[in-house]
């Protein structure tokens, strides 16, 4: 259960992140509205608080490699969150920052569920 409410938490603050990144590539350079870094901010914060309380707790490495590089993409959400909130920093540098941890998180996803697969076909 515990683990459920976590994810949904992690999903909820991906969300969010996607959200607040379409807002100003549509509005254009003429938007002069700042909500949406909050928004980000909260929805890094969450996936963070997702992925940092529910670690693997099994025996397999290659998983927990896994979970661990997925933590680290909701850290790099974090940090391109800083870099929203930075006077000096442009719009390409909190971009190029969220699409690496997007494309982590991605990998993540997809080799998790391969891994998970494996060894329970592996252990029938």
């Amino acid at each position: 259960m515990k683990e459920k409410i976590l994810y949904s938490i992690s999903m909820l603050g991906f969300l969010m992140i996607a959200g607040a990144m379409v807002v100003p590539l549509v509005q254009g350079p003429y938007y002069t509205g700042e909500w949406y870094k909050y928004l980000y901010a909260a929805g890094a914060a969450l996936m963070l608080t997702g992925s940092l309380f529910s670690p693997y707790k099994g025996k397999d490495m290659r998983l927990k490699r896994l979970f661990r590089l997925q933590s680290m993409s909701s850290i790099m959400f974090c940090v391109a969150a800083a870099f929203l909130f930075w006077p000096s920093a442009t719009m390409r540098d909190w971009i190029a920052i969220t699409l690496a941890g997007a494309i982590v998180r991605a990998y993540t996803n997809f080799a998790i569920v391969a891994r998970q697969r494996k060894i329970a076909s592996d252990n029938k």
